[in-house]
């Protein structure tokens, strides 16, 4: 046993060094790239490198128009590392011939002496640094073929403009391209025109390599092909035939045997960019292939077979390039997979901070709403009005005891006893000053000398503390009312939040599933995208052939996505193509599973033309509809505009997405706060899902509803008190489950007490309902009302509204596709 266990100590302990020796090295590589990035960040090695390069390229043998503007870009942008470039460039310049390296040491000291003074004298830096390039060129030139007592003539005085005028557009280009040299993490998208400006610096810079050979392997060509492939993989066609034709165009100026690498190279960033699919073997193939048929111009096939070994170096080079590298560069590139998910992860980033300021905002609305309800508002009241108690009895005392000679008598050796008497005194007092009960003023007038003028102070003054304390009901009611809004304001904001967070799940296998059931059945189609799945709220976008108007999205697509996901989709949106070989863009949503038919019929009292009954249907998304019937107090226009304004208010509230037991307190509050007269309005609300015909009913004061299946009619009630009457009461809510051909019927208290012969009105409304054998709503409506009139002799002695609601099932007009996938038609 020992043996053994001493054997596991020392596999445990070779597993623990050798993971120690793992994370050893990874330590040691991430130090070694830290320290490779800070020597060519801090020492400046890639800009010193850069200008080595400039300063040897050189356009038709003699023109060097690329020292200067780096020169004056550097110095531009990054001051402290001038003296770098300006070395490097004279480093560069000395490799090739003595005239070169005399030009580029007097142009950046004439450069350095025009851009000092200018610079003092106007203070727009940018717009000078291209004039003070152009005037340093020309001058430099100018002044060495003059020394030299060479003879200026036109041809000399043209080359001497287009280097000049080269050197000016290059400090354009150089300011756009030198920043993206920095190992910096780019904080934007690159555009077309910063990607053409960084490929015209790196040719320049390969410029500077003609006349390096590796065994007789032009340099150039091979760094010139590598770039096509980086860029034709990364970019794909547009990008590589543009890299390609800069690329070709800038080292052909420099070389003119090498002018035909332009059509070599941006005919191979074509087929490169073609090819790309087939990942970096595919731009590979597409490079031989270039090579090859450009090569097969040549006499000489000793030429053709350098070409394939220089194309074979650079894809060597671009075989060893690591993928992070390349993703790291195509995250700047628009149209790349990288950049779009670059794009999706700033957009992802926006979201979350809009969200958490959102959710900021609700707990903000949360604790408002807490301050305004906590529990200890209420024991402050408690404590308040006995304190207003005190006061009161205090005042009347002051007014009544303080000249009587038995105040000592009564409150200090009975203060007790006549503290319950006068509060007694105070409470069984009635509104209009009499006192109620007889045997308490007897008691009072034995135990005081001045009882009736106690009870009278009492009488006079019971008003003004009435008043006083019905305001601060009113306030402790503002206080509930703005409590309950900024806990529906959180509630909203907090939902909201919730809807920002959602993310846009990757359906990809549903989309080659669908696909797949599309080919199966022989309908081609464009694009496919599913931004959602969840159930009741499906939304997919299609782009299909164009159809000529045959209707395939409706009759085909339509039912058998409903078969394949088990929901009713329906087309809620398309665009036709506008031209025969184009495609058509349809949008397909969710449909209900139930719709609804409504039916109305109304009376004003006396035959009127306006009701104070008012009705509404409100349609609040998410699949949910709201039926209501409101009755204000009274008759006429006064009523009609109090059970309108209801209505009106429970519709803004419900829309903003506020429950409705709350916008129900919240209407109640505002009602009873607005105005001091005795205005009172009923409410009758249902809220029908339209997914699964559930029903909630939320009856403030209203009449009964019924709801008829077949001959089978039942009622429905709930006790609330009309609303405005209290100001704070709790909403009882009534839950039902309704079936397709159910009728729900609604009526205000018009049509259910209409009848005044008749003792049992609820039997009578079902037997009546019961005898109507119609579907239609409008119909149900219209007979129920007609009857109601007819038992009361054809009088209309109060407003009469009843509202039917049909519940049906939403049958698309094209019914399903029954679909089978390959392997269930292999097994049947």
């Amino acid at each position: 046993m020992q043996k053994v266990g001493s054997e596991s100590n020392q596999v445990l302990r070779k597993f623990v060094l050798v993971e120690r020796l793992k994370n050893n090295i990874s330590s040691h590589m991430k130090e070694t790239s830290l320290r490779v990035k800070r020597i060519l960040l801090h020492w400046s090695l890639l800009l010193f490198c850069t200008g080595f390069l400039l300063g040897r390229a050189l356009i038709l043998s003699e023109l060097s128009p690329f020292a200067i503007p780096f020169f004056g870009t550097v110095l531009f942008l990054k001051k402290e590392r001038a003296g770098v470039a300006a070395i490097a460039l004279l480093a560069g310049a000395l490799t090739t011939f003595e005239q070169t390296g005399l030009y580029v040491a007097v142009g950046l000291a004439v450069f350095f002496v025009l851009y000092s003074i200018l610079t003092n004298l106007v203070k727009q830096n940018l717009k000078l640094l291209p004039v003070t390039v152009l005037a340093a060129s020309f001058i430099t030139r100018m002044s060495l073929h003059t020394f030299a007592s060479e003879p200026i003539t036109t041809g000399t005085m043209l080359m001497v403009s287009i280097e000049a005028g080269l050197s000016s557009i290059l400090t354009l280009i150089f300011l756009q391209s030198i920043p993206l040299l920095s190992l910096k993490k780019i904080q934007h998208s690159l555009k077309n025109e910063e990607i053409v400006c960084f490929i015209i610096l790196l040719a320049s810079v390969m410029t500077g390599t003609i006349g390096w050979h590796v065994y007789d392997l032009s340099l150039e060509h091979i760094l010139s092909r590598y770039l096509v492939l980086i860029f034709a993989f990364v970019g794909g066609t547009a990008i590589g035939a543009t890299v390609g034709v800069v690329t070709g165009l800038i080292l052909g100026l420099a070389n003119i045997a090498s002018l035909y690498q332009m059509s070599l190279l941006a005919f191979s960033g074509l087929l490169g960019g073609l090819l790309k699919e087939g990942k970096k073997l595919g731009v590979s193939v597409g490079l031989f292939i270039g090579t090859l048929l450009i090569g097969l111009y040549g006499n000489e096939s000793g030429l053709l077979i350098n070409s394939l070994l220089e194309s074979c170096a650079a894809v060597g080079l671009f075989l060893l390039t690591p993928n992070k590298a390349i993703s790291k560069l195509s995250r700047y590139i628009p149209g790349t997979k990288e950049y779009t998910q670059e794009q999706q992860q700033y957009l992802r980033k926006v979201r979350d901070v809009t969200a958490n300021r959102v959710e900021q905002f609700s707990h903000l609305f949360q604790a408002l709403s807490n301050s305004f309800s906590n529990t200890s508002a209420t024991t402050m009241m408690e404590e308040e009005g006995k304190r207003e108690l005190d006061m009161f009895l205090s005042n009347v005392t002051e007014k009544t005891c303080n000249n009587c000679f038995k105040k000592r008598h009564c409150w200090v050796n009975n203060f007790d006893e006549t503290y319950d008497y006068m509060a007694k005194i105070m409470t069984e007092t009635s509104p209009n000053g009499s006192l109620k009960d007889r045997a308490l003023q007897k008691d009072w007038e034995r135990h005081c000398v001045r009882s009736k003028k106690v009870i009278d102070t009492i009488q006079y003054e019971l008003g003004q503390y009435h008043a006083n304390i019905k305001l601060k009901q009113q306030v402790k009611e503002s206080r509930r009312l703005v409590a309950e809004q900024l806990q529906g304001v959180s509630q909203v904001m907090d939902n909201f939040a919730k809807e920002i967070q959602r993310e846009r799940e990757n359906h990809q296998i549903q989309e080659e599933q669908v696909k797949e059931a599309l080919d199966d059945i022989g309908l081609e189609i464009g694009n496919i995208e599913i931004y959602s799945l969840e159930k009741g709220s499906i939304d997919i976008e299609m782009s299909i052939p164009y159809c000529n108007g045959r209707g395939e999205a409706e009759k085909v697509i339509a039912p058998l996505l409903s078969d394949i996901l088990d929901e009713t989709i329906a087309v809620k949106q398309e665009e036709c193509a506008a031209y025969p070989n184009g495609f058509c863009h349809v949008v397909f949503r969710s449909s209900q599973s139930y719709v609804i038919e409504t039916g109305v019929a109304s009376a004003a009292k006396g035959g009127a033309w306006v009701s104070g009954d008012c009705h509404s249907t409100i349609e609040l998304g998410a699949g949910k509809h709201a039926v209501a019937i409101s009755d204000g107090m009274g008759n006429g226009e006064r009523a009609h505009l109090e059970s309108n304004e209801t209505l009106k208010l429970l519709q803004q509230i419900l829309q903003s997405g506020i429950d409705e037991t709350t916008a129900i307190k919240s209407v109640n509050s505002i009602l009873s706060l607005r105005t001091t007269d005795e205005i009172f309005s009923t409410l009758d609300l249902a809220m029908i899902d339209l997914q699964d015909a559930t029903v909630r009913f939320l009856k403030i004061g209203s009449s009964p509803s019924f709801v008829k299946r077949a001959d089978h009619v039942r009622m429905i009630e709930a006790s609330n008190l009309p609303m405005g009457i209290i100001e704070e009461f709790d909403v009882e809510v009534v839950s039902d489950q309704l079936k397709a051909g159910d009728f729900l019927i609604m009526m205000s208290d018009g049509i259910f007490e209409g009848p005044k012969n008749v003792e049992n009105k609820e039997a009578w409304i079902k037997r009546k309902i019961r005898e109507i054998h119609s579907d239609d709503p409008q119909i149900i409506a219209d007979l129920l009302l007609e009857e109601v009139i007819r038992t009361d002799r054809g009088q209309i002695e109060d407003d009469m509204t009843v509202v039917v609601t049909k519940i049906n099932r939403n049958i698309p007009k094209w019914s399903t596709i029954p679909y089978q996938n390959k392997n269930e038609r292999k097994r049947a």
